[in-house]
């Protein structure tokens, strides 16, 4: 696999994203939401509590947090979801299937497209959250809540490993799909999950600690690799240059 052609893919791509605005508000409007929307949450539960602050104010912040993994995976699918079924619509995926580029290589750099503008948005998002959670926590708390561990974990390990799950999910999809609407909403239901996890945490059946966010983090490692090797089985060229119309 060549990086080098793999990066020209992605780099065509990132060109076509940057010139649709739907795409372009995903990325700031979801960071910018959970970065402003649960801090200012976080201030309206202190100043409303009556009880001892430090008794469930970490674990709720903690389930907050995992919104960054969820948005890991909501923002990448509209991005994946067109990818390929989106450019084959356009007529635009024809001349670089035609190219000598290898399968492997056209999905990686797809897979960088979408990965790269993510991440982005979501770490500076997480900047932004950190914080105001600060901010509104470090009276009440007596101490500055993040940078932390558990965090660490969300931003660098758990939210790339759903990035990249939804992506080859999504390019999954696109790859056998011929309508890009009908891609982008089978491939909405890959943060489900997520959000069943948010859940638990936020009623505390399933805390979200350090070594659960590793369990975690494992089974999404096994789910990407699963997909990746997936999708380079699935995604035959010459099956899209000839049969879909």
């Amino acid at each position: 696999m060549r990086l080098s052609q793999a990066w020209i893919v992605a780099r065509h791509d990132l060109g076509i994203l940057a010139h649709r605005r739907g795409i372009v508000a995903g990325l700031i409007a979801l960071p910018l939401g959970v970065g402003i929307g649960f801090p200012l949450l976080t201030w309206y539960i202190v100043q409303k509590s009556t009880g001892d602050l430090g008794a469930y104010l970490p674990d709720l912040i903690n389930a907050f947090s995992v919104w960054w993994v969820i948005g890991a995976a909501m923002i990448p699918t509209s991005i994946a979801a067109y990818a390929i079924v989106g450019e084959k619509v356009e007529k635009s995926l024809e001349p670089l299937l035609s190219t000598p580029t290898t399968d492997s290589e056209i999905l990686l750099g797809k897979t960088l497209a979408a990965f790269l503008p993510t991440i982005g948005a979501i770490w500076l998002g997480s900047i932004l959250y950190q914080v105001l959670v600060d901010v509104f926590t470090s009276g009440p708390l007596g101490y500055l809540y993040y940078p932390s561990w558990s965090m660490a974990l969300i931003l660098f390990v758990m939210a790339p490993l759903a990035c990249l799950y939804a992506i080859e999910f999504s390019v999954l999809i696109s790859s056998r799909a011929t309508d890009a609407r009908s891609a982008q909403q089978y491939a909405g239901v890959i943060f489900v999950p997520f959000i069943f996890i948010y859940i638990l945490g936020e009623i505390g059946s399933f805390p979200l600690d350090t070594t659960n966010l590793l369990y975690i983090a494992l089974g999404l490692a096994i789910l990407v690799l699963g997909l990746f090797y997936a999708s380079e089985r699935i995604f035959h060229r010459e099956e899209i240059l000839t049969q879909w119309k």
